[in-house]
């Protein structure tokens, strides 16, 4: 049996990254991969880009991480409120001023996917890591898709099961091939109701893969106190609380 811990979309949220480490050192599980978004909406985008730098573990790119990066222009998207546009704006300007150089360049050099092979007894598990898939980093696949959007992702990776992030939702789904896509959710920005920090634990064992998703609380009021006095917008405080916030 070999066990493995996946986890995205950090958001700069050290104390919910904090929880997560804590909690996959507890378990005794030393296998750890990153799928990216480590940047922007909390004050210690540096903090968690050295954290995962002094760890060792391997990382993807998200679309945020090479938005800072690459200091690429930022467009309103459809979805998003007009409240909300103009704090996306304010707090990704503050990643590009706030996140070192040498920050800069470690983001600059993650790879864009990864693609893992276990052995297990006789079995080989064939694992594909994105951030969001297999051709973008900022494309949005929700549980709701179709079975064939994600079977075509497993099918070009030539994957037992492919894990992404980005939506900040989590979910698991299993298809008649027993081939699996599974998102890790968000650790430090959730988007599900209960805010809590999720991240994904593999088990794989010579007859399957089973996934579990596990969902932490974290000290979410010293992270709205810490946003509050930065100069991200208060929104994103409101955010993490759940203060009425409309969520897309």
């Amino acid at each position: 049996m070999i066990q493995i811990a996946i986890f995205s979309d950090v958001h700069g949220n050290l104390p919910a990254l904090e929880a997560v480490l804590k909690d996959i050192e507890y378990r005794g599980i030393h296998q750890k991969f990153c799928l990216g978004d480590l940047v922007d909406f909390a004050p210690w985008g540096n903090e968690v880009i050295e954290k995962i730098k002094s760890l060792n573990i391997p990382c993807l790119m998200g679309n945020h991480d090479e938005r800072i990066a690459f200091d690429l222009s930022v467009f309103p998207l459809s979805k998003h409120s007009e409240e909300e546009t103009k704090a996306r704006f304010i707090a990704i300007d503050h990643s590009k001023k706030y996140i070192k150089a040498e920050n800069k360049i470690f983001l600059r050099e993650l790879p864009f996917h990864l693609k893992l092979n276990y052995k297990v007894g006789k079995k080989h598990w064939n694992i594909q890591l994105v951030h969001s898939s297999l051709e973008t980093n900022d494309t949005y696949l929700y549980e709701t898709e179709s079975d064939e959007v994600f079977m075509k992702q497993l099918e070009e990776s030539k994957s037992d099961l492919i894990v992404m992030g980005h939506t900040h939702l989590s979910f698991k789904k299993q298809f008649e091939n027993k081939k699996w896509a599974v998102n890790c959710g968000s650790v430090g920005r959730s988007k599900e109701e209960n805010r809590l920090a999720s991240y994904l634990i593999l088990t794989l064992t010579e007859e399957r893969i089973i996934p579990e998703i596990i969902q932490l609380s974290y000290p979410i009021e010293e992270v709205v106190q810490k946003i509050q006095d930065s100069d991200i917008p208060d929104y994103y405080a409101s955010f993490i609380k759940n203060d009425n916030v409309l969520i897309l």
